[in-house]
């Protein structure tokens, strides 16, 4: 049996051909994939967002032949995961497709009962769920026997039981990073951050906390599961051994237990494992004898999500941080010795105030960070605020499910966003151009290799085609200026 996954990306991404690289690689599709391989299923990947048109999708799919078709979906994929599907199956009737991650997980019966052509929701991790489905399509089974999917049955739409997320993650195999033929880059903010060869590693699943605009404490069902550390060691060199010499770690809550932090980096360097690394971390949940161990075996990017300036915002968002926790979390990083700092801020909250969102502007220049990343608030299925915004009226769910929406669309007391987005985008200007960021940042550049690095990397692009801030902040284009600023 022979089974074929596609990580579709945006529409625009294949609408058009794209040359620049990917930044990550899909992470999510190689565990499963790995796991199918193993199991001597004949398996292929192609992802999408970086390679190829419409028709060169189509005609990959013809030459691969699959048996068996499956998307990662997220709220920026679904609609073009649904207009590939759509052409596949014109073309070949018998094959199934199914589409699973988050945006599927979440409206798994809308997809069904809209799309005629999808006929399988893999819902939540899905690792050993395509693997009984696998098994359960090539023996000819019954599809109910299978935890964890959403399919038809005539007229009805059947849910199985849900699949336990998996404890010891230790047993997962590393991913097969020689499926994908793509090469990836490491992009934050219009920046490209690897200074070398680049992929992705997951060292743990999950996050115990349950802040209302993240769908991951849903998704995961609020458990944190954390590998091993000598199982990331290992992994780690096998990844040294195979050429590559930057990692970000893609966690959902990176640096949640201390003391696994800093054994890590004690094995990084009894391993001497030389690698630069990124991670992010809670504001409250990073220490500064960790951070010393992170700058000391190569980690120089760390981002902070510390959402608002504002306590009124983050206990709005059930964040449970303060303020002056992100200050002090930026002042030890700093003195740590870490290059890069980000900041990450989600402004515009159903009934933030204009001067609120500028104290946020305002706090963002007052801490030591190199980049502040502005984010408008999204209303995601799956997360605390689209059910709460649902119950209240605010938020039709049929009219959004396929995309999200934006606080400030649905929203009547929200900052509209034609006017969040000319905020953010002066904001940024305005944080770039200070005096004292512009001398800290010449000083700070001739002590540190790896930002010198960053800065010739990147400087072809500058000259070429100048910095436009709009895609630094991920301004859609109906709001962005045409000129660079």
């Amino acid at each position: 049996m022979k089974i074929s996954f596609i990580n579709p990306g945006p529409s625009e991404a294949w609408t058009h051909v794209v040359t620049a690289p990917a930044s990550w690689p899909p992470l999510g599709i190689l565990y499963i994939s790995t796991v199918l391989k193993q199991n001597n299923f004949d398996v292929s990947i192609l992802d999408v967002t970086n390679q190829t048109s419409l028709q060169g999708i189509l005609k990959w799919v013809e030459k691969e032949g699959p048996d068996f078709l499956g998307f990662s979906t997220l709220s920026s994929s679904g609609r073009s995961a649904a207009i590939i599907a759509e052409r596949v199956k014109e073309r070949n009737p018998n094959i199934k497709i199914a589409f699973g991650n988050y945006h599927a997980t979440f409206n798994a019966k809308r997809i069904l009962e809209k799309y005629p052509f999808v006929d399988l929701i893999v819902r939540n991790e899905a690792e050993f769920t395509c693997l009984d489905l696998s098994k359960c399509l090539e023996e000819g089974k019954e599809l109910k026997d299978v935890r964890g999917i959403t399919f038809r049955e005539g007229d009805k739409i059947v849910f199985t039981p849900d699949r336990s997320p998996l404890k010891d993650l230790d047993k997962l195999p590393f991913p097969d990073r020689k499926l994908l033929k793509n090469d990836y880059r490491s992009t934050l903010a219009g920046l490209t951050l690897a200074t070398g060869r680049f992929t992705t590693v997951v060292s743990s699943r999950g996050c115990p906390y349950n802040c209302r605009y993240c769908a991951c404490s849903l998704f995961a069902r609020r458990t944190w599961r954390p590998r091993s550390p000598e199982n990331i060691i290992d992994e780690l060199e096998l990844l040294y051994s195979e050429g590559f010499r930057q990692i970000v770690f893609v966690d959902d809550n990176f640096a949640l237990n201390q003391k696994r932090v800093i054994k890590i980096c004690q094995l990084m360097k009894k391993n001497k494992i030389e690698m630069d690394w990124v991670c992010d971390a809670r504001v409250d949940c990073i220490s500064r004898e960790a951070l010393e161990a992170m700058a000391k075996t190569g980690c120089r990017v760390i981002l902070y999500g510390m959402e608002s300036a504002n306590q009124r915002i983050l206990d709005f968002y059930d964040k449970g941080i303060t303020p002056s926790q992100s200050r002090a979390a930026a002042k030890a990083t700093r003195k740590a010795g870490i290059d890069i700092i980000v900041g990450s801020f989600i402004i515009g909250a159903p009934d933030e105030t204009c001067e609120e969102i500028r104290n946020t502007f305002a706090f963002a220049q007052q801490i030591d960070i190199d980049i502040p990343l502005f984010h408008p608030l999204e209303i995601q299925p799956g997360t605390p605020l689209w059910m709460e915004l649902s119950s209240q009226g605010l938020l039709n769910e049929d009219e959004h499910w396929e995309k999200g929406v934006y606080a400030s669309d649905i929203c009547p007391q929200a900052v509209p966003l034609e006017e969040l987005y000319p905020m953010m985008t002066q904001a940024v200007k305005k944080f770039l151009i200070r005096p004292k960021y512009i001398i800290l940042n010449l000083l700070r550049l001739l002590k540190s290799h790896y930002k010198r690095e960053i800065v010739s990397n990147n400087l072809n692009n500058f000259l070429n085609r100048g910095f436009n801030l709009s895609e630094a902040i991920q301004v859609p284009e109906r709001y962005r200026k045409k000129p660079n600023y």
